[in-house]
């Protein structure tokens, strides 16, 4: 995880005590991964952060030293909330290892329905944005994305020892290419405002894992 620094002086009014603090820094964390899930880095100031948290903007740098250290804090939290999402859906052994995939594509699925398909990833959202970001993002999102590969790579393997999956099938590779693909669908979904590409994305990657393919 990213080590953020804070600075020794803190600008603006920090709050009162620790619970306080904890709190607003909490929900300017929640706020922050919601406007950035849906309209990306470049697009979204601190004055619109602020604003849905409830919080003074000067109050701000009491609690992260700049828009950089804060966008390195909502990658942490996203990739946090994340893994304990797969870890539910994957580790779930009353299901077989490839039901467990297929329940986390249509959880993801239900989550974006739920917003109208106007939030994305926030991984794959700042990855199309690395061009505008701070070279600091980029590491921690290649990193993110190997932690979910492993996860996925993990459950795939189960899926060959349960035989529900062609031996040969490099689970490694697989789960790379799952990423690679699923984030497009994502991509597809928001532009599209539907569960169009998920559904297609989904049925197509399952049905090329079967005990006969030769993928």
């Amino acid at each position: 995880m990213s080590n953020v620094t804070k600075i020794s002086r803190p600008r603006g009014r920090p709050a009162k005590d620790k619970a306080e603090y904890a709190e607003i820094r909490d929900r300017l964390i929640r706020e922050g991964v919601a406007l950035l899930t849906e309209k990306g880095f470049a697009s979204t100031n601190l004055d619109e952060i602020v604003k849905k948290a409830g919080v003074p903007k000067g109050s701000f740098y009491a609690y992260f030293e700049n828009k950089e250290a804060f966008g390195l804090e909502l990658i942490d939290d996203y990739a946090r909330y994340f893994e304990r999402k797969l870890d539910k859906c994957y580790g779930n052994i009353m299901r077989t290892p490839l039901e467990r995939i297929s329940d986390f594509m249509l959880e993801a699925r239900e989550n974006m329905a739920r917003f109208d398909f106007r939030r994305g990833c926030l991984v794959g959202n700042l990855g199309q944005e690395m061009a505008v970001l701070p070279g600091s993002y980029r590491q921690r999102l290649v990193d993110v994305f190997r932690d979910w590969e492993v996860k996925t790579g993990a459950c795939l393997r189960a899926a060959q020892d349960a035989g529900e999956i062609d031996i040969g099938i490099d689970c490694a590779k697989k789960a790379e290419a799952f990423w690679i693909g699923w984030e497009g669908a994502i991509l597809r979904a928001k532009l599209g405002r539907s569960a169009g590409a998920i559904d297609r994305y989904s049925e197509d990657f399952l049905d090329g894992l079967g005990p006969k393919s030769t993928l």
